[in-house]
């Protein structure tokens, strides 16, 4: 991890970002304080589940059937 100034931030943006790209970790200093930090992106490669049609069917009572206890089960 290596810390820069905002302005050797401002200056480099693309050679930071070639950074980032290889994994490596900045932190950016204004003055003597830490005030941000750049991290790699991570892509998602979670896949979403696939919803199926109907999965539901059945768990939701219209409000025509509301009071009937019949309905309810």
């Amino acid at each position: 991890m290596s810390t820069i100034t905002l302005r050797e931030a401002q200056a480099t943006l693309p050679e930071l970002v070639r950074r980032l790209a290889s994994g490596e970790e900045v932190i950016i200093t204004e003055g003597d304080r830490p005030v941000a930090r750049l991290v790699p992106a991570t892509p998602s490669v979670e896949a979403r589940p696939v919803a199926r049609l109907g999965a539901l069917r059945g768990t939701v009572l219209s409000m025509e059937r509301f009071d009937d206890p019949a309905a309810r089960r």
